[in-house]
């Protein structure tokens, strides 16, 4: 692989595939680089969080079924190093691997087998929601709540609360519409950057994963309340009665 110095200036990302099936590995690599990425691989979930740790990349496309650890373990660790946006590769028809993916904080996932040219893509969408650098004019606040979407912070109290890329896309959108009942297609369209697809329950993951951190920041879940048929809605008042930040 070239080095990261070479290619800084003119690559769309660097990106880790983590899988030990080398022949998809392989093809990845070479469509990936094709398409601008500079791209390292790692046959094992050791392997790859020795790299990360080496030379952290922009993003990492990460398979759950993995020697050694599986990719659930890896992606904790990742999470406990910080906020490095990550992809999921899952069997087909697993839900329950994606969902699981979801809750430990993975940015999206794919179901194999799949094509090349929508991991381009889902990667393309991670990236921009990421490294987002749109700031706003001037800091939401709700309650106790703060977000600086320029700085891509979260504080409840005062204290951070930390997020993922899609987690906090999903609040910043939530807050500015408070009061305001967003659709799941909405949602998943701004948090993912992704038409909503047909059994597509992601969204209704992030939420539930953003409302568990916000409650254990002291804000009670129900905050976001759920509107079944309909979307999800910011309950202000209920914020409002908790007081400011």
């Amino acid at each position: 692989m070239a080095s990261s110095e070479q290619h800084a200036n003119q690559s769309n990302g660097r990106v880790l595939i983590i899988d030990d099936d080398r022949q998809l590995a392989g093809m990845l690599l070479e469509y990936l680089e094709k398409q601008g990425f500079v791209v390292d691989v790692a046959g094992t979930g050791e392997d790859g969080l020795d790299r990360i740790h080496a030379d952290r990349p922009d993003l990492v496309v990460l398979d759950v079924m993995l020697p050694g650890i599986d990719g659930f373990a890896v992606l904790d660790k990742i999470r406990l190093a910080g906020n490095l946006p990550v992809i999921m590769l899952t069997a087909r028809g697993e839900e329950g691997d994606r969902i699981l993916g979801l809750m430990g904080g993975a940015d999206d996932y794919l179901p194999k087998p799949f094509n090349p040219l929508e991991l381009s893509v889902r990667i393309k969408a991670v990236l921009k929601r990421s490294q987002s650098d749109q700031p706003v004019a001037q800091t939401m606040r709700t309650g106790p709540m703060s977000l600086d979407s320029a700085k891509c912070l979260l504080t409840v109290h005062n204290s951070e609360v930390k997020l993922t890329a899609a987690e906090l896309h999903a609040m910043e959108l939530l807050m500015r519409h408070q009061g305001e009942v967003l659709s799941r297609a909405r949602l998943t369209e701004f948090a993912l950057n992704r038409p909503l697809e047909a059994y597509d329950r992601s969204i209704d993951t992030i939420i539930s994963r953003l409302r568990g951190k916000l409650e254990k920041a002291g804000i009670p879940k129900e905050c976001i309340k759920s509107l079944r048929g309909h979307g999800y809605v910011l309950d202000a008042d209920s914020l409002d009665s908790l007081g400011d930040g």
